[in-house]
């Protein structure tokens, strides 16, 4: 991974940005962590804030706090969401809203994206009345989402063509890192696009790595899901293994989490996994969805993930049973029932 000096790089911060910082990012001769535009310093002294324009398009469960900690830090954030009453939490939360996607970019330095799979995202930027047909030439396009890295690929270089910089960015770290503004970024894209964007992501995320040209974020992003869904089951069948010897089970993931079985899946899930609580942070249905570009890029790439594929077939098999909307720790009770053991109710 090349290190990019930002003062080099053309337009190191893109026009109408600035900021002071938050986030650890990799790829830059910035090493320490920044402090967080717009957050409260020792003592009461406010930090100076950001600004500049920004246009986010998909204000679901991941967009909208998204959006919200943009505000925060001092941009002046427009939403579009097909559903209205999220543009009207953005709106709540100190945004504007637009009709449409055109009215939403049309003055915008960035325009994030953050939507459910590829087709969306595809038609959001490239459709006849998408992003690229409106936003004004030299706009800075982040999407957020998880995709295909082939399609974000694509985009990337057709968005070049017109005039565009464009940067595929998923995040990870779920409802509570998009709200608290931690998430975790891989970055795929040219350097000096990466720099620029260094505001955007210094209000959303804490761990931001650029990882490579167009389409790498994605690749990195599966392998995450990979991971996810991985340490999701197994910590499901230890939950129902600890619950059929009566063990306690609270103070067995208490212990199980201060050694080498300790993750972030458990720390984050753990608690709601015992109370049977699957309120979607990230729903199963796109976690399938994600497995499903991870098997079909393994596939591709000649690599075989036994155990992934496996996770994936229990996954979709959630979905069929019409659990799509739970969260994916929702595997816990597919491994109940599995188990014969009765479940209890969500």
């Amino acid at each position: 991974m090349s290190h990019v000096d930002p003062a080099s790089q053309r337009g190191a911060v893109l026009p109408g940005l600035r900021s002071d910082g938050g986030a650890t990012r990799e790829g830059s001769t910035s090493k320490a962590p920044r402090r967080r535009a717009g957050k409260q310093r020792p003592g009461g002294e406010r930090e100076s804030r950001a600004s500049g324009k920004i246009a986010f398009i998909g204000l679901g469960i991941m967009g909208g706090p998204m959006a919200a900690n943009l505000v925060t830090a001092g941009f002046e954030v427009t939403g579009y969401n097909r559903s209205p009453a999220k543009a009207e939490q953005l709106v709540a939360a100190g945004g504007q809203s637009a009709k449409d996607i055109a009215g939403a970019v049309a003055d915008a330095d960035v325009v994030a994206t953050m939507l459910p799979d590829s087709p969306d995202v595809r038609a959001v930027l490239a459709g006849e009345d998408g992003v690229f047909a409106h936003a004004k030439t030299g706009a800075l396009i982040i999407d957020f989402s998880s995709i295909r890295p082939d399609v974000a690929a694509a985009l990337a270089a057709d968005g070049a063509e017109r005039g565009f910089r464009v940067l595929d960015a998923p995040v990870s770290g779920g409802e509570a890192g998009a709200i608290e503004g931690v998430l975790s970024i891989m970055v795929g894209g040219a350097a000096e696009d990466f720099a620029a964007a260094a505001p955007v992501f210094d209000a959303v995320g804490k761990t931001v790595v650029h990882v490579g040209p167009a389409g790498s974020g994605q690749t990195v992003k599966a392998a995450n899901q990979l991971m996810v869904a991985g340490h999701l089951e197994l910590l499901a069948e230890a939950i129902v293994f600890l619950e059929a010897y009566g063990v306690d089970t609270e103070a067995a993931l208490r212990v199980l989490g201060g050694g080498l079985a300790g993750s972030t899946v458990l720390q984050r899930k753990g608690a709601t996994m015992l109370a049977r609580d699957f309120k979607p942070g990230f729903r199963i249905a796109l976690h399938d969805k994600d497995m499903g570009i991870v098997t079909a890029a393994a596939r591709e790439a000649g690599v075989v993930i036994p155990l992934g594929a496996a996770v994936a077939q229990l996954v979709a098999s959630l979905k069929a049973q019409g659990d799509g909307g739970l969260d994916h720790s929702a595997l816990l009770k597919l491994v109940s029932q599995l188990s014969g053991r009765d479940e209890r109710q969500e």
